[in-house]
């Protein structure tokens, strides 16, 4: 038999779902199987799929040696030399700074060739080898739960990224996200002057799921979810023909920011999806001049009320972009 006790950390989720991460090699239909067979009790119970798991409950399971619990193998965590670039950090949460160009995590489907690239080159996989060299976080001492990212960047945009350390912070940040308490705001660089200097774009945004694009209409179409834009002009630089924005999200969808400014004719510098402009390479750009700079938390009660009104920004010398203004 084998048993687990139930963590801190491994409560407030669904057995299966538990099941699923902290055994090695059981077919999803087998796992169901056993607990309809009641091989598998909570507290010496029959058990359901869907039953939430609490800290302290004991799960047993009355099946075959070869699905043990799945052992983590932490020696490629010895190995990274790369630290993440933390901009604020407490017991909770890490926030840092994602650059250009790397992945947030693997299996990111809105990436073309992300299953190419290799676990340990990614901003989780980093910024999970830094805590357990840092002795805050062992995988073996955790039946189903690893440090998260509560949010995510597209592979060629930089700026802040949150992770939680624990499995009650990445409940509430994904919850305050969702309930809009989290406020991002970023930098990018458009070509042209747009008028008005100030102001709020809206349209409707179709996501094409196999070419991985998003376009943008005017009005409503099937399938089309309606996006609402707000930006301010900060400069202009007459020589480049380029105007630095700083841009709220008032939704949030695929590709919002590139496919919008581009469908209005004022297209980021370095994009290459939405637009091709023969000077942004000239420039040294070949990714989107997108940043998220500065989160700011409106949390007025909950476990991390602490944060409330707490603004976390990026540096500065940190957007290349900038120095074009």
């Amino acid at each position: 038999m084998l048993k687990f006790t139930v963590k801190e950390n491994d409560g407030g989720q669904r057995l299966d779902k538990f099941l699923q991460k902290a055994l090695k090699g059981i077919p999803l239909s087998l796992m169901y199987k056993y607990i309809r067979k009641k091989r598998i009790k909570v507290n010496s119970k029959r058990a359901k799929e869907n039953q939430i798991l609490v800290k302290g409950d004991i799960i047993e399971l009355y099946i075959p040696d070869e699905f043990s619990k799945a052992e983590a193998d932490t020696s490629e965590y010895d190995k990274v030399r790369l630290k993440p670039d933390v901009v604020f950090e407490d017991e909770n949460l890490i926030i840092c700074e994602k650059k250009a160009g790397m992945l947030s995590h693997t299996g990111d489907k809105g990436e073309n060739d992300a299953h190419s690239i290799p676990e340990r080159d990614t901003l989780i996989f980093i910024i999970r080898a830094y805590l357990y060299n840092k002795g805050e976080y062992d995988p073996n001492n955790e039946s189903s739960f690893a440090p998260a990212l509560a949010n995510r960047l597209d592979r060629n945009t930089g700026g802040l990224v949150i992770a939680a350390k624990n499995a009650a912070a990445l409940r509430e940040v994904n919850r305050l996200i969702k309930d809009g308490c989290v406020d991002k705001r970023y930098l990018c660089a458009i070509h042209g002057r747009i008028a008005p200097q100030n102001g709020t774009l809206r349209g409707f945004l179709f996501k094409n799921s196999k070419t991985k694009t998003v376009t943008v209409y005017d009005s409503q179409r099937q399938g089309a979810k309606e996006i609402i834009t707000s930006y301010k002009t900060e400069k202009y630089s007459k020589e480049h023909d380029l105007s630095l924005l700083e841009v709220h999200l008032e939704t949030g969808r695929t590709h919002q920011i590139r496919a919008h400014f581009a469908s209005v004719g004022h297209p980021l510098l370095g994009e290459g999806k939405y637009a091709h402009n023969k000077s942004d390479r000239e420039l040294g750009y070949k990714y989107q001049a997108l940043y998220s700079y500065k989160l700011t938390f409106n949390v007025p009660d909950g476990p991390l009320s602490y944060l409330d009104k707490k603004t976390v920004e990026a540096d500065r010398k940190n957007i290349g972009f900038l120095t074009l203004f």
